[in-house]
């Protein structure tokens, strides 16, 4: 189907179209928005020509209809500037059309045997073959990102070397829609990404993508796109799995121009573990000129030998390839997958004695809701639970009752008051035997238990505390008006200044909430 120059994605009505371009649509200049994926107001053949798949002569592609998404990278490609875009609401992507094998051919007579007559040509067509479609491997399901080294230190013929490494890495881990899925962003002056994890989910469609890439030159800005691809390649509008690793492989040629500590730490504490690997190490004359000689150290998830690995040369990186694909699939051993944000069991214990009031009650609710929402919320995330206590003890929602951080959210401020008396060292020990006794699978996962409370307790609360940080839950004491310093810093773990808490009023609640989420992080990461 012929379009013009200005046809948008939006203009197309099949999920899938084949069109065919026309020539000089780089004088239109007409606009596009994103990398890879391109919101459907855009152009679709700008958008082929900023893919590579055409040049300015034009040429035929096939189009593939998407959902819309959030977060449409801007870019620099062929010679074509796409621009970002915060949301749309549909998508496409852009591929080559290559023609079906042409029919073969055979001369036949038709005349009598022995007598020459006129040749009728007969085709035989040959037979279809069966696309094969690549389940991939289910062992080793993560969401990897690989950043190419496009600097100009690497030159064009070792970039072509590095590509075939990735392209043999790709096939060793098995891409596949249930196993890997790979992603593939260039450094240079300013990052690119060139496809995200949903784009290509074929080992030869990744293949064809990975050989596509065109070189950019510039510098080593390695941590400027470990912060791009932190910050715009790793999202659910993007295919990101829920519950499946999060990694950025980082390929590096000597050594990088910029700093990577900053971007290694953002990286972390959104759950992605950094691997490099650097390939020609400078030399002895060339150590003065690296920044920073403790870089591997500094980018990976942790310095533990894991997420590191080093190859002398570009032409002799075949015998790594095995072993940096092993390292990619021992998905235990993916550490920063595991964040305060997403691997704690969180329990509040609320009280609901006559003093706090029905409206005070609500800023309690609402101070608990704000702590809860800071944390991926999820059954393999963070989980949250609530008892609420007067003399007695009542189970609002147990750890696994909600699967959804809006549905946790929603029970929390949906808890009716209950008012009574204050008994916070029984409700302690209820809380302990009625929600953290529904543990985590595999031991995973560190217990807090966040206290509420207004005032006295009418029974000891020393006891109950200690049998809870014997059975390793760590307790916040939050304390308003009347609750007493000493009960507070009682049911504290140590050290008790950072486990306490204190206002004098209920509307000051909403200033501990930081601080609150801050300290249970510090207290994952210290224990990790």
């Amino acid at each position: 189907m012929p379009i013009t120059c200005t046809t948008r994605g939006a203009d197309l009505t099949e999920a899938r179209q084949i069109v065919l371009c026309p020539a000089d649509c780089a004088q239109h200049r007409a606009s596009i928005f994103g990398t890879g994926i391109y919101a459907s107001v855009s152009s679709v053949c700008t958008a082929a020509m900023h893919r590579g798949i055409i040049d300015n002569s034009g040429g035929s592609l096939m189009v593939h209809k998407q959902q819309g998404r959030n977060n449409y990278v801007s870019s620099y490609s062929h010679g074509v500037q796409s621009q970002p875009l915060t949301r749309w609401t549909a998508s496409f992507a852009v591929t080559k059309w290559v023609s079906p094998p042409q029919e073969v051919s055979s001369l036949t007579s038709t005349a009598a045997p022995g007598k020459p007559g006129p040749v009728k040509k007969t085709v035989v067509k040959k037979p279809a073959k069966k696309p094969t479609v690549s389940q991939g491997n289910r062992d080793c399901q993560v969401d990897l990102a690989v950043l190419l080294d496009g600097s100009s230190n690497i030159g064009r013929r070792r970039f072509l070397l590095q590509k075939s490494f990735v392209s043999k890495l790709a096939m060793l881990l098995r891409v596949g829609e249930h196993g890997p899925h790979l992603g593939v962003v260039q450094a240079s002056d300013m990052p690119r990404t060139e496809f995200f994890l949903t784009n290509y989910t074929q080992p030869k469609d990744v293949l064809f993508a990975i050989k596509e890439i065109a070189f950019m030159g510039g510098n080593t800005n390695t941590g400027k796109a470990i912060t791009h691809t932190v910050e715009t390649f790793f999202s659910s509008e993007l295919g990101v799995r829920r519950g499946h690793p999060r990694v950025i492989v980082a390929l590096v040629d000597g050594w990088p121009s910029d700093g990577l500590e900053e971007a290694a730490v953002l990286a972390r504490d959104s759950g992605i573990n950094v691997f490099m690997v650097t390939v020609a190490k400078p030399s002895p004359e060339e150590t003065g000129m690296v920044s920073d000689p403790d870089f591997m150290k500094k980018a990976v998830c942790k310095d533990n030998g894991f997420f590191t690995l080093s190859m002398p040369s570009w032409f002799s990186t075949t015998k790594f390839i095995k072993p940096l694909g092993q390292k990619l699939c021992s998905i235990d051993q993916m550490l920063c997958s595991r964040t305060c944000y997403n691997s704690v069991n969180i329990g509040f214990l609320i009280d609901g004695s006559s003093s706090v009031g029905e409206g005070n009650f609500r800023l309690m609710l609402e101070f608990i809701a704000s702590v809860a929402g800071s944390f991926e919320v999820s059954d393999i995330g963070t989980r949250i639970g609530a008892v609420q206590f007067t003399y007695d003890q009542r189970l609002e929602f147990a750890f696994s009752q909600y699967p959804t951080k809006e549905l946790n959210l929603r029970a929390i401020r949906g808890v009716p008051y209950m008012s009574g008396g204050t008994a916070t060292g029984d409700a302690i020990t209820y809380a302990i035997r009625n929600l953290f006794s529904n543990r985590r699978p595999g031991g995973r996962g560190r217990n807090f238990l966040i206290v509420v409370t207004d005032g006295q307790s009418y029974d000891d609360v020393t006891m109950p505390a200690r049998q809870a940080h014997k059975e390793g839950i760590t307790i916040f004491s939050v304390g308003i008006a009347w609750a007493p310093m000493d009960d507070l810093r009682s049911m504290a773990s140590e050290p008790k200044d950072a486990h306490t808490f204190f206002t004098r009023e209920f509307n000051g609640l909403e200033q501990f909430q930081q601080p609150l989420v801050k300290a249970i992080c510090r207290d994952f990461t210290e224990a990790v």
